[in-house]
């Protein structure tokens, strides 16, 4: 553990909306719940929290290459990475995991295999360390756990 390093959990398009959005699929927490539940779990870990959500894929790309670089220097020990949609379309973003040679979790809050066929399929999977799906919210503690067990 070393007080000193952040994980970074990296939200894309429509996390914005948890808590309204389909809370069937998503659960009632809002994206500001799931943030207090990341604090919460890094700090359990000895790990600082770094938290963004962005709907736009440059943002998200800007983020793993800053993520990438600051893992690199010793300051970053990896990212948690809910890519939402963009994890089934975006081969710029499993690019810039791959470029950026930096540690990624997958996660989905929902069982993507579960849901329509589209969403089986991930750009991110073959560069990620590991993939968490179908455990809700609480997925982004085990994801924290998992990358905080790497050191």
């Amino acid at each position: 553990m070393n007080l000193k390093k952040t994980i970074l959990v990296l939200n894309g398009p429509n996390l914005n909306l948890l808590g309204r959005r389909e809370p069937g699929v998503y659960g009632a927490q809002t994206l500001a719940d799931v943030e207090q539940l990341c604090r919460a779990a890094c700090e359990q870990h000895g790990y600082a929290l770094a938290f963004r959500q962005s709907n736009h894929e440059g943002a998200l790309i800007d983020a793993l290459h800053e993520a990438g670089a600051a893992q690199a220097a010793g300051t970053l020990l990896g990212v948690v990475f809910n890519a939402g949609a963009y994890t089934h379309t975006s081969v710029a973003l499993h690019d810039a995991i791959k470029g950026a040679q930096v540690t990624v979790i997958e996660l989905h809050i929902s069982n993507v295999h579960a849901r329509e066929p589209f969403r089986h399929h991930s750009y991110l999977s073959p560069v990620s360390s590991g993939v968490l799906c179908g455990f809700g919210v609480h997925g982004y503690a085990m994801a924290i756990g998992a990358l905080a067990s790497t050191e």
